[in-house]
């Protein structure tokens, strides 16, 4: 049974909830539970969106800095190795995914709301990439998708400095997608989740894959997998539903059922 991380189910939306005291500092078991949820959410048929949620207090105040001081390269290759594929699985969730960030969301614990499709911020939550400060780099995602987020010049504005970037700034630079109160950051994120949850799953699913692996190709081969991708959803149940239901009811009537 997980320690840290659990997956709590409702009305579609599955949240992954992390819970280690006091900051949920990213260690390996952590991030293994992470992964562990992230392959369930995946998997499950009643899992039609998913939010990241860190709690009231604090999302994730980044990687834990005392059990990774004692490792040398080879072993911080390893560590690092597992770390990004348990945030890979995370990035891959075949379905929307939205990080609530409340407190601090720092170096591996921004790296994790990263890999969700849209960040909710509180308006007292700071985040940020400091790893500089202690002589390192981000490791898990923190130079490539915070520049493909935001560009080269804010991701190394960021990452060079190492500063914290309060939630007005994070909006306004494209780091987070939405600022609310401090008490309203989950329900906003389960809010959005849900709209999308009502969509239809297969769908969804191209779109996040079309967009996200388009991004590492050339043009020509991202419009040609968006064709392939489109075309594939002719075959499926939903998409007769959706022409359907447009034709004899008008749109966003439909009620998706997932084949």
């Amino acid at each position: 049974m997980p320690e840290f991380v659990t997956l709590q189910v409702e009305d579609g939306v599955g949240t992954i909830r992390l819970d280690r005291p006091k900051m949920n500092a990213i260690d390996e078991q952590l991030h293994m539970e992470v992964r562990a949820a992230a392959l369930e959410a995946a998997g499950r048929a009643d899992v039609r969106a998913v939010v990241l949620y860190g709690g009231e207090r604090v999302f994730a105040a980044g990687a834990d800095i005392k059990a990774m001081s004692v490792l040398d390269g080879e072993a911080m290759a390893e560590w690092g190795y597992e770390l990004t594929t348990s945030f890979t699985r995370v990035a891959e969730i075949p379905k929307p995914v939205i990080a609530a960030v409340t407190g601090y969301a720092l170096g591996g614990g921004y790296e994790l709301a990263l890999c969700a499709d849209f960040r909710v911020m509180g308006a007292g939550a700071r985040i940020g990439q400091p790893e500089i400060q202690l002589g390192v780099i981000p490791g898990a995602g923190g130079t490539q998708r915070l520049a493909r987020l935001v560009g080269p010049a804010k991701a190394k504005d960021l990452v060079f400095t190492g500063r914290h970037v309060g939630a007005e700034e994070a909006l306004e630079l494209g780091l987070a997608d939405a600022v609310v109160p401090d008490d309203e950051v989950y329900p906003t994120a389960v809010a959005m989740a849900r709209k999308f949850a009502a969509g239809p799953p297969l769908a969804l699913a191209a779109a996040k894959r079309a967009i996200d692996h388009g991004l590492d190709m050339t043009l020509g081969e991202g419009l040609a997998l968006e064709s392939r991708l489109f075309a594939e959803l002719f075959d499926t149940e939903d998409q007769k539903t959706g022409m359907r239901s447009f034709l004899e009811n008008g749109p966003g009537k439909a009620q998706f059922s997932g084949r």
